[in-house]
């Protein structure tokens, strides 16, 4: 089982943006960082979760089993309802990458208990501004 938890973090709206991703698996941490030069912060949050599957793509098994926690309820509610009046294009995108793993479980989580995506996504941002 992987546990992907993915965050983004923009200045200005929109403007540029970090991304990050921490992914538990075996009993290690892998920590993730990236960034766009420009993009709004729903935006940069299905970037941040593209990026994190497409990570997972390259290394994991398709059979795995991927727990993906987010604190984007825009994003979490999109993918229950396999709908985004405003973000179909991101979505449609994100669900591509999903459907490479047998079995995905998202969940909402609160802000508060994604510190490590959060913080990955702030430490990218410093590093474009």
């Amino acid at each position: 089982m992987i546990k992907l938890f993915t965050d983004a973090a923009t200045k200005d709206n929109p403007g540029p943006t970090g991304l990050g991703a921490v992914i538990l698996v075996d009993g290690q941490q892998i920590q993730l960082t990236d960034h766009v030069k420009n993009a709004s912060n729903h935006t940069g949050e299905f970037l941040a979760a593209q990026f994190g599957f497409q990570y997972l793509i390259e290394h994991y098994s398709p059979n795995e089993v991927v727990l993906f926690y987010t604190d984007s309820r825009l994003m979490s509610d999109a993918i229950g309802k396999h709908y985004s009046k405003h973000y179909a294009d991101q979505l449609n995108s994100l669900e591509s990458l999903m459907q490479h793993f047998s079995t995905v479980i998202t969940q909402w989580i609160p802000e508060k208990e994604n510190h490590g995506a959060h913080h990955l996504a702030n430490q990218a941002l410093r590093q474009i501004e």
